[in-house]
């Protein structure tokens, strides 16, 4: 099996609802999404995928749909009074952990034709979340 990884890097902000800890508040994070590629055989030039495509599909959709934004639960009660300010947020049905956003990312992935096997996303220097397809043992 051959894999190839690219990183991506990104601002964004988020706070999790019915959370007791520090991420209960808004707040953001640098963080970084490590996309994994992986086939059994090479193309014709001998890649897995060339790193620029990874970089157009997932990275021009970070660029444009995350980076910068405030990813927020659908019931955040902050949603209604960012809206009126016009500052950019992101809505999801679930908590915006980075388990969640990690998934989110591997989703638009495997919906663009990448057969992406995971997707790390890094909330911190020290701490990452990571999903991707199950493995046989």
């Amino acid at each position: 099996m051959f894999k190839v990884t690219k990183e991506i890097n990104f601002c964004y902000g988020h706070r999790l609802l019915n959370y007791a800890g520090k991420c209960r508040n808004l707040h953001g994070h640098n963080g970084k999404a490590v996309i994994t590629v992986e086939t059994p055989e090479l193309d014709s030039l001998g890649m897995v995928i060339d790193f620029t495509e990874i970089k157009r599909v997932i990275g021009a959709w970070i660029d444009e749909s995350l980076d910068h934004r405030m990813i927020l639960h659908r019931d955040d009660p902050a949603l209604p009074e960012l809206r009126r300010l016009g500052e950019p947020v992101v809505v999801l049905d679930v908590n915006p952990t980075a388990e969640n956003l990690a998934k989110l990312i591997f989703d638009h992935a495997i919906n663009h034709g990448l057969q992406v096997t995971e997707v790390t996303l890094w909330e911190t220097e020290t701490s990452f979340a990571t999903y991707g397809l199950a493995r046989n043992s």
